[in-house]
Parts: structure tokens; C-alpha cells; sequence
């Protein structure tokens, strides 16, 4: 099969790799489409080591199943491998689980590939008026419904009377904002660096995109903060702007430890929680809300050919795409 696979810091090549074969109780899936995430580009730049080079990358597929009494069937990926029998999946929290594995971590590849082995169990099935470029934003949508619900969860009040702010313009904090939109929310804003992706926000979407460090919300003025970054000064930032017994969910993985006001959370009553990928139900929550089409105009991603990933990384590296994602075709 064609495969782009990493090979070591900034370096990923289009060539043949092996087929993989069924182990255990697994199914093969032919993949269709297949987006970039974050965590990719962290793997990319050689800073992730728990995907080591030579690996195939990618976790954000749909496609259709090859062979055997589902043949054909056209499904999107929950890339979450976990010991159905382990005490978190019991209790619903896959994505907590010790057990845990995911595409493109040993010792699974991924699915920048044309077939993938996983789970039937990580199979949801799509309709076939939904295309599998759309079908494969499951999983980054996944991430922030899981946050968003998290973050309305733990809220005073209604979340259509919240002022909400989204740190970071790329797929997971523009999904955020949507579904945050999607539960009620009216008032929304994203901060955003990037100028070419700040248009896209404002074209596609339609949400109030600023430039972070010129256009701040004002201090104590925001009801929740969902941090799609999770830098230091995003933190700090995230500190400032909100208000007393609000609440701040932290969904970026960038690494550090500062930046949090402790006092001020302390004395203002602040909810803090962390957000972490998705459970099953966030998953086929998601696939639904995509299915009926209720999620936005899903225009804000760009579409490539897998032979042209190792450019796609390039210019998200380079900040050269207005997209806040790019999907791979297969």
C-alpha cells in the first residue's frame, strides 16, 4: 500500500509500505480521507516521543471496510483502542483508560496509509450522503464536543446568557466555538494569531476573531474560556479575562506549567478542568450532529491528495494556509 511515514525530525516520505493484517478480532479499513491534527505536527517536528520514526501518522480517518461480512460499509474511526473489560471503560471513560492506545502510537500505525487495522468496536457507521472528508472531522469535533459539554456542565447559569471565548483558531478551537454555538451560546469570540485563519473565521463561521494581544477581552469579562492552545501565555490570558466563578477549560497540550492565577482562582471561585479527547458517547454524538448537518458549513478545511502531505505539512508549519485543517484524500 501507499503510505506517507515519518521519518525522522521534519521529514515524512510518500512510498510503499506492507499491508497490515488482521490480529485478534480487528477489521481493515480502507481509508478514504485522513486530516492533519496538532499532534501530528508535534510527532513531525520530533517532539513526541511515544511516535518514533519510523512511523505512519494520522488518526483522523473514515473510509470502508475491506472484506468480510461488513465489506463496503462506510464508517469513520474512533482511533481510542482500549480494554473494553478495564475499570474506565466500564464506567464510560475510555479516554482515560491505562489500557489506552491510538493510531499512530506503536504499536499501532496510523492512517496516513490506504488501509488501517482497528477495532470494529472503533467503527461508527456514516451514512452515505455524508462524504468521507466530512466523516474524517469526527474526531478533532469529537475532542471539542467532549470540552464544550465539559465546560456548559460546569457553568451557574444558561450557556445562551454566557459571554464564551475561544483561545486559538485552528480546528479544535473553531469546533469548540461551533459546538459551543450548537448547545446555545451567542455570544462567542476567538482569539486568533494568524490573520489568514482569522478570515476564515469570520468568512466561514461568521464569529468575532481577534488578534490576541491587541484585541483582548476585557479582565473579569468572560463567563468561560476554553484554552484550544494551552501555552503559557494563553494561561495567562485565559487568567485575565475570566470573571469571578467562571470557568476555564484547559484543552491545549503544549507544555508547561505556568501561567494559571492561582490566587485569583482561589479568590474568585474559578472552575479549572482539564479536557482530554472524548468518550464514546461524544463520539457518536458527533457523527450525528454531522450526519444531520448540524454542525456549521464544514468550509473551513482544505482537501489535498495523501501524495502531497509532506507539502501540507510545510505550509501549516510555514502558516501559509487560511484552512484550519487539511484533509487528506486517499
Amino acid at each position: 500500500m501507499k503510505a506517507l511515514v515519518y521519518d525522522g525530525p521534519n521529514s515524512l516520505a510518500y512510498r510503499d509500505e506492507p499491508n497490515p493484517s488482521p490480529e485478534a478480532d480487528d477489521l481493515i479499513v480502507r481509508v478514504h480521507a485522513v486530516g492533519i491534527c496538532g499532534s501530528d505536527m508535534h510527532a513531525y517536528h520530533g517532539h513526541d516521543n511515544r511516535r518514533p520514526a519510523p512511523l505512519i501518522l494520522g488518526h483522523e480517518a473514515a473510509g470502508t471496510i475491506e472484506g468480510g461480512p461488513r465489506h463496503g460499509e462506510r464508517v469513520t474511526i474512533n482511533p481510542l483502542v482500549v480494554d473494553p473489560v478495564c475499570p474506565y471503560a466500564m464506567e464510560g471513560r475510555w479516554h482515560l483508560s491505562p489500557t489506552r492506545q491510538i493510531l499512530s502510537m506503536p504499536p499501532r500505525q496510523g492512517a496516513f496509509a490506504e488501509y488501517v487495522r482497528i477495532p470494529p468496536r472503533n467503527l461508527v457507521r456514516i451514512p452515505d450522503h455524508l462524504p468521507f472528508e466530512q466523516a474524517a472531522l469526527a474526531e478533532p469535533i469529537a475532542v471539542s464536543w467532549h470540552a464544550a459539554r465539559i465546560g456548559s456542565g460546569k457553568l451557574h447559569q444558561p450557556l445562551a446568557a454566557c459571554r464564551v471565548v475561544v483561545i486559538g483558531g485552528g480546528a479544535i478551537g473553531l469546533t469548540s466555538a461551533i459546538v459551543a454555538r450548537l448547545f446555545g451560546a451567542g455570544d462567542i469570540a476567538i482569539g486568533e494569531t494568524n490573520p489568514l485563519r482569522r478570515e476564515t473565521l469570520r468568512r466561514t463561521e461568521g464569529f468575532e476573531a481577534y488578534a490576541p494581544g491587541e484585541n483582548d477581552p476585557k479582565e473579569n469579562s468572560v463567563d468561560l474560556v476554553i484554552d484550544a492552545v494551552g501555552a503559557v501565555g494563553t494561561r495567562i490570558a485565559a487568567s485575565r479575562m475570566i470573571r469571578p466563578g467562571g470557568v476555564i477549560v484547559h484543552l491545549g497540550l503544549l507544555p508547561g506549567l505556568e501561567g494559571l492565577d492561582i490566587r485569583k482562582l482561589t479568590l474568585q471561585e474559578v472552575t479549572v478542568s482539564g479536557s482530554y479527547c472524548y468518550t464514546p458517547h461524544d463520539f457518536e454524538h458527533t457523527v450525528e450532529a454531522l450526519a444531520r448537518r448540524r454542525l456549521g458549513r464544514l468550509q473551513w478545511f482544505e482537501e489535498r491528495p495523501l501524495s502531497e502531505g509532506a507539502r501540507a505539512f510545510h505550509d501549516i508549519d510555514a502558516g501559509a494556509t487560511p484552512a484550519a485543517k487539511i484533509v487528506l484524500r486517499v
